[in-house]
């Protein structure tokens, strides 16, 4: 279902975390760079959206790939500090879908977050850039292709195993690998 969202992908870089629990953390936006697709998200672009979810008593949602059937946690703290838009949440194990998402994790073939969001201010930079100055923020899934490769997500801790699912680990890591060309 579209719900007429946009999606910006950023990979977190060392930035992003995840524990033997599930718990996880990291920047889901990065201000001031440019991603693949030629935008740059200002320092402040969530301000607003924040502040309305947070009087509203909404949260921003956790999702797989961008799937609004596939909730796989929740998101504890969503806040902008100086660097970019920083995410702190749980994946929920008793959701088969999360605990393959911690497994893919753990083994790197996921390694990026994604905002889902409607831009409500942009304008064109000197360079021609879309700036994004303000965004309603609906969500931030885990996915597989981030468009921001300036940084990169980290797993730490161990994550329960899964022969089945490593196995689907390593593949997606070995084509990941082979469209970077390398």
């Amino acid at each position: 279902m579209d719900h007429g969202l946009e999606t910006k992908l950023c990979r977190a870089g060392a930035v992003m975390q995840l524990t033997e629990d599930g718990a996880i953390e990291g920047y889901a936006s990065v201000f001031g760079l440019a991603d693949q697709g030629g935008d740059v998200v200002a320092a402040g672009a969530y301000g607003a959206s924040l502040k309305a979810l947070t009087g509203e008593k909404r949260a921003v949602k956790m999702l797989w790939q961008h799937d609004p059937a596939q909730p796989i946690g929740v998101w504890d703290e969503v806040r902008e500090d100086g660097r970019g838009l920083f995410v702190k949440g749980r994946l929920l194990m008793a959701v088969d879908r999360a605990r393959e998402a911690a497994a893919l994790i753990a083994a790197g073939a996921i390694d990026g977050l994604s905002i889902g969001y409607r831009t409500v201010k942009a304008s064109r930079d000197e360079a021609g850039r879309r700036v994004l100055q303000e965004l309603d923020l609906w969500e931030v899934s885990l996915v597989t292709f981030p468009m921001l490769p300036q940084a990169r997500v980290a797993a730490k801790g161990e994550v329960p195993q899964d022969a089945a699912l490593e196995e689907l680990a390593r593949g997606l890591e070995a084509a990941r690998r082979a469209l970077a060309g390398g």
